[in-house]
């Protein structure tokens, strides 16, 4: 299978800061490849590297077979990029962004209208070509930003937080725009901080304080956790969590949903001793049943072992 990015000890510094530190991956054409850290890890810095929008200071990177330090904006007509912002114009409305993306990635006359066309039928935006896009509900401009991005059919997409503010049903149904994409051979290279969103991905790099510190396909990834995790239903989940953070034998106490993940040494001395604890700090605890990792479970335990996540 041939490679769509491939970077090799990619290196930015901002004076004395390395945002990013000697970053290693390759992706494979057709690949969801999810990118995944807290805030501050340097995930777009790796990506504004790879589209073209800041030079590297070191290493190497090369995208659609084009060098991210020389071939800058050879590498911008040969990508679609979609920032968390959206990049949409709002006093311009849905056909007057179409056509303004459009003469920027040069797609003209009838492949232009064609194009046009099959922008507003994907964004369910035919009856709204006439509207501010300013106006537009959040899910209705996500759609309409993807569609401008893949304007000219570019063999990569890179999509940098793009369901960031927008709601579950929204997010669902850009995964599904998403996944049809990859299954045309497009290549996605997609980064999130919703977990589950990772889950659609068929593999996933995680950042941390500007290092790479894994890079797997999910179900490798938990997998790889071998440390207990017992699931806690107790009334007050927040309350259970200071409650049980250092506690010996405990590694982790995370909220997750309505439930409480606790990482622990020993499983069965946890479940002697835990249930007591709760209760003389007037805590119940209704079910305490050992669960498989999830990847919000790996992705905390991963970032911990190395330093935890950049405050602020």
């Amino acid at each position: 299978m041939a490679t769509a990015v491939a970077v090799t000890n990619l290196t930015r510094a901002f004076g004395d800061f390395i945002a990013v530190d000697r970053v290693t991956f390759d992706v494979p054409e057709g690949q969801i490849f999810g990118f995944l850290g807290p805030n501050g890890a340097g995930k777009t810095t790796v990506i504004r590297m790879l589209t073209g929008l800041l030079a590297p200071t070191s290493g190497s990177g090369r995208v659609a077979g084009l060098d991210v330090a020389t071939q800058a904006e050879a590498i911008k007509r040969r990508i679609g990029y979609m920032s968390q912002l959206f990049s949409m114009y709002g006093d311009l409305t849905v056909e007057e962004n179409i056509a303004l993306f459009a003469g920027l990635y040069g797609v003209t006359g009838a492949r232009f209208r064609a194009r046009r066309d099959w922008v507003l039928d994907m964004a369910h935006l035919e009856s709204h070509r006439g509207q501010l896009t300013g106006d537009l509900p959040l899910g209705w401009k996500q759609r309409l930003a993807l569609g401008c991005a893949m304007l000219h059919e570019p063999p990569i997409l890179f999509l940098d937080e793009p369901t960031s503010g927008v709601d579950p049903l929204s997010r669902r149904s850009f995964w599904e725009l998403i996944d049809a994409e990859s299954a045309r051979g497009t290549t996605v290279f997609v980064s999130t901080h919703y977990m589950e969103e990772a889950e659609y991905c068929q593999r996933l790099a995680l950042m941390n304080r500007g290092r790479l510190i894994a890079l797997d396909r999910p179900a490798a990834l938990r997998d790889q956790m071998t440390d207990p995790i017992l699931e806690l239903s107790t009334e007050n989940g927040p309350a259970a969590v200071r409650a049980l953070t250092g506690v010996p034998g405990v590694i982790e106490a995370s909220l997750f949903g309505r439930e409480v993940h606790l990482v622990v040494e020993d499983e069965p001395a946890a479940r002697r001793t835990l249930p007591a604890l709760l209760a003389e700090r007037g805590l119940a605890c209704r079910r305490l049943a050992r669960v498989r990792p999830s990847l919000e479970d790996v992705f905390v335990a991963l970032v911990r072992r190395e330093g935890g996540a950049v405050a602020g």
